[in-house]
């Protein structure tokens, strides 16, 4: 009990904050060294899935959850995907249960879920952390070198076609927002 009341009061308080954090895009306070498509990952079926394979192009980096109360989002995140797939972007998505422990499946199951309930076809990863620290996963680890991490579920980054993060924008701003839109449109533009 005591638990579940702390997860409800870590909850509420990662939603009041991601409600009155801005919606304009959040530029980086600093570049990673590197690119983001040097680095290598996992798909969720397992397989070794160098992120190298969207170099040159814009994608939208999104930590994902399937019991969030964004979770919404993933319909909004395929439309984006299916309507400028062919202008060189892509969504990839990295499930994680670092925020009120909202996804807890594994690879399979997370996969399933996103499939049946919103016709995911975009690029789906291993479940990763997000969080800074020891377990932090390494593209994590570069996009935090921007200065922003998420503070929940369904944060986005715009990536550059050379791999550099473009902006920020937190778990509110929905994939239909016309500031998320133009920052794509600008990096598809470069």
């Amino acid at each position: 009990m005591r638990k579940w009341i702390l997860s409800v009061i870590v909850t509420v308080i990662a939603t009041a904050t991601a409600l009155f954090t801005t919606t304009k895009a959040q530029m980086p306070t600093a570049q990673p060294d590197g690119s983001f498509y040097d680095l290598q990952t996992t798909s969720l079926t397992g397989k070794p899935a160098p992120l190298s394979a969207y170099k040159g192009k814009v994608t939208l980096v999104v930590n994902t959850a399937s019991k969030c109360g964004y979770t919404p989002q993933y319909a909004g995140l395929q439309k984006l995907h299916d309507e400028m797939k062919d202008k060189g972007f892509s969504v990839l998505g990295f499930p994680s249960n670092d925020f009120g422990g909202q996804e807890p499946g594994a690879a399979e199951e997370i996969a399933t879920f996103c499939q049946r309930n919103y016709g995911v076809t975009f690029p789906m990863f291993s479940k990763l952390v997000t969080k800074a620290g020891p377990e932090q996963s390494p593209i994590y680890t570069y996009l935090g070198g921007t200065g922003h991490l998420p503070a929940w579920n369904f944060s986005k980054y715009v990536i550059g076609k050379d791999g550099r993060v473009r902006a920020f924008f937190p778990s509110k701003v929905a994939p239909d927002d016309p500031v998320l839109r133009k920052a794509i449109a600008e990096a598809l533009a470069s």
